[in-house]
């Protein structure tokens, strides 16, 4: 958000003069709004209640006022439109002949009523009318009630059309984050039908509510002994009835549509109620609970519509041990599966140490918006109950997937061979992301999908398709187009045969196996028949080695360091990190190996020991191939030169991996020559410190930031990392953690 006095300064340019029309709770906070950030220009109000402008002039809301727009007007340079909605059009009417170049802009919560009144005065909207909407309020009213913080981290929608003037635009936006506000932009439909919703339709039933309970003979002990859910639920009846009768009969047919849609919920609960259907009663009940909390989370975290993550910093100080015994977070790749072949199964699927981050809980979300009932997570565990091969339900919407490029991959393949029409989208990091490499495949076997420009997100899949295996050599050593590949395979005739050019992660294969679905591995091709069925089976989740690896590399740089990390996946296919860090001299332990749920599992004892640069062995390379930014911490503080080559698949990960990471280590002062296929990277390997400190930027990939956080430990300065949100995608709890361990690290809003 901009600097309030920067922004305040910049509204008051030239001689400005703000109108502020109607002087309730909605245009007084927005004129004390302005006051409190310092803004230089006057402002005036009209209202046809003298009080409320006397009041106002006492309170120091407002410089001026009176109740005639005649006097008003010919000094103003912006107007706000502060009325309620059904009064704006005769507002106008009076405005209309009173007009010389002003800006205009208002507050209603409905766009269209308010555009077409404009029309039917000005004969069209005017270039420099600016409809807009905060979202903000309160029961309160009147001048008297004026908060200067109402519309402080509030959003406010302005919906241009697109011949707008920009420069008023551009004024009514920073006249709104003058006061603190997050502006955003909404087509004028999209935005009434989005309030109908979320706003409209909420105030409608807790009216209708307390209206209801108030006609009954008891009401009286039903307003006694009414509990906290009640008064929360109802507390917005108290709104003033005017403007919401105005605000229902002007968006009428929006308000109609949600209303529709939530009968039909209400029936199909009430169904499940009369009937005693407790497992349809659960369905419901927890995709109800575990929606609010994931769109809790999504809100708390993203912009209102285009969904861009707010911006952590992390800074690090030099130093610190590393010791003591820890367990990261459960495996996500595994997290993802599990869901996924856990809905498609027939029966109920337990699963143990789910990873709770936002790309798992995104998956998790997905299946529970095709219909599938799932309990959870709670301390890392999830019931899932299975709805077989063909039982998913045809989503109300695009699924959203955030920042999960696995599960958009792997979604791709199963969808494909669903019934129904789906889409799928994910955060602006995602859709940046290559997904040709899966859709082409797709198509070869008979689907049909929609990208965007660049084969790139989103992804817009036909249902009903006939699938035909297919016989495929991967152009690129990748687990997710296997992955891909072998899960729409179950919906081919025939079969589909996956050849990869190195080896990679195979808990697809495992899982699949695990569920009773037959797949053969033999040599580097994956192969399986489709028309199988999946069979409900335990999961004990292993934590994740990925994670694992920021605390490995971080042990092993720090002199003195003595870390050991509990119950880590230790699966063939992504131990590469392990074996690297082996060859560069690390002193690394596997002890009390096991076998959960056919994933291989060990704890691993770290001990500081000088490293030494090596050329990375090539069949490594896919093995370890999400761990090579923590790996490129670790090569910088090795003796010597580290030389890496066969990695371009890093080059479309969620930033461009090596060159981020090239230019991050360039910042700190350590030495290395870029490639197409991978990097020279210096070290310099003593007991001193390695690098100095500076200023990184991660490009929003979480391994580029928590690369550079474990960094800090051989720095001579602080190393402060931006764009750091996306962290809790993958690794909840990272920051915690890291301080436990020996880190000083502080995590602020930048």
């Amino acid at each position: 958000m901009l600097d309030r006095r920067s922004v305040s300064a910049a509204v008051a340019v030239s001689e400005s003069c703000i109108l502020v029309v109607g002087l309730g709770l909605i245009g007084g906070s927005l004129a004390a709004g302005l006051k409190a950030a310092g803004y230089a220009g006057k402002i005036v109000a009209c209202d046809r209640d003298p009080a409320e402008i006397e009041q106002g002039i006492a309170l120091g809301v407002i410089d001026d006022g009176g109740t005639e727009l005649a006097t008003l007007v010919p000094g103003s340079s912006l107007i706000v439109l502060a009325v309620p909605v059904m009064a704006m059009e005769p507002v106008m009417a009076e405005l209309a002949p009173l007009l010389d170049d002003q800006v205009i802009t208002d507050v209603g919560s409905t766009k269209l009523a308010i555009q077409q009144a404009a029309e039917r005065v000005f004969g069209r909207l005017p270039s420099r009318f600016v409809l807009g909407h905060p979202i903000a309020g309160s029961e309160k009213s009147g001048v008297a009630a004026s908060n200067p913080a109402l519309y402080c981290r509030h959003k406010v929608i302005l919906t241009p059309r697109f011949d707008t003037d920009p420069a008023a635009l551009a004024r009514v936006r920073l006249l709104w984050q003058a006061c603190g506000a997050e502006v955003l932009e909404m087509d004028v439909a999209r935005h009434d039908q989005v309030l109908a919703r979320t706003s409209h339709l909420p105030h409608l039933l807790a009216f209708s509510l307390v209206d209801t309970l108030a006609r009954q003979d008891e009401r009286l002990d039903i307003f006694r002994y009414a509990a906290g859910g009640f008064r929360d639920f109802t507390r917005i009846a108290g709104s003033d009835p005017v403007m919401w009768r105005d605000i229902f009969t002007a968006n009428r047919e929006a308000v109609l549509d949600a209303l529709d849609d939530f009968e039909v919920g209400v029936a199909r609960l009430r169904q499940a109620v009369m009937k005693g259907d407790g497992d349809a009663m659960l369905g419901i009940f927890d995709r109800a609970s575990h929606a609010r909390h994931y769109f809790d989370t999504l809100l708390n975290q993203t912009r209102y519509q285009a969904m861009e993550q707010r911006n952590v910093r992390y800074r690090v100080s030099p130093g610190g041990n590393v010791t003591g015994t820890i367990r990261v977070p459960g495996d996500k790749s595994i997290s993802h599966r599990s869901i996924m072949l856990g809905a498609l199964s027939e029966g109920v699927t337990q699963v143990q140490g789910f990873l709770e981050g936002e790309d798992s809980l995104a998956t998790l979300q997905a299946f529970r918006e095709m219909g599938v009932v799932i309990e959870g997570p709670h301390q890392g565990r999830v019931t899932i109950h299975g709805v077989g091969m063909h039982g998913l339900k045809k989503p109300a919407g695009p699924l959203y997937v955030g920042n999960a490029g696995t599960a958009m991959r792997l979604f791709a393949g199963l969808l494909a061979g669903q019934a129904f029409d789906t889409e799928l989208t994910g955060d602006v990091s995602l859709t940046k992301r290559p997904m040709g490499r899966v859709a082409d495949p797709l198509r070869l076997m008979g689907a049909i999908i929609e990208t965007a420009e660049g084969g790139r997100p989103p992804l817009k899949i036909k249902g009903g398709q006939t699938l035909k295996g297919i016989d495929y050599d991967m152009p690129m050593a990748s687990a997710q187009v296997k992955s891909c590949l072998l899960l729409a395979g179950m919906y081919a005739e025939g079969e589909t045969r996956v050849r990869e050019p190195a080896p990679t992660r195979d808990h697809t294969e495992r899982m699949l196996n695990g569920f009773g679905y037959p797949v053969t591995r033999e040599g580097d091709v994956a192969w399986l028949q489709g028309g199988g069925h999946l069979t409900a089976a335990p999961i004990d989740v292993p934590s994740d080695i990925s994670s694992a690896t920021f605390f490995l590399v971080a042990a092993a740089i720090t002199p003195g360091a003595d870390l050991t990390l509990e119950h880590v996946g230790i699966n063939p296919t992504r131990i590469g990190v392990i074996n690297i860090l082996k060859a560069m001299g690390a002193n690394l332990e596997l002890f009390d190996e096991d076998e959960v749920g056919g994933e291989p599992v060990a704890n691993i004892r770290v001990r500081y020991a000088p490293l030494r640069g090596i050329d990375v062995p090539v069949d490594q390379v896919p093995l370890a191939i999400d761990e090579f930014p923590a790996l490129f911490i670790a090569a910088a503080n090795a003796s010597g030169t580290t030389r890496l080559r066969g990695a371009e698949e890093l080059r479309v990960k969620e930033s461009d991996r090596l060159q981020s990471m090239a230019d991050g280590l360039s910042t700190l002062g350590v030495e290395n020559s870029l490639y197409e296929d991978g990097i020279d990277i210096v070290g310099n390997g003593d007991d001193k410190p390695s690098y100095g400190g500076g200023h990184i930027d991660s490009h929003g990939d979480h391994r580029i930031a928590m690369a550079f956080t474990i960094a800090g430990l051989r720095a001579s300065d602080d190393i402060v990392v931006d764009d750091c949100a996306n962290v809790a995608t993958s690794f909840p709890g990272f920051v915690d953690l890291a301080r436990r361990v020996g880190l000083t690290l502080e995590e602020v809003d930048a």
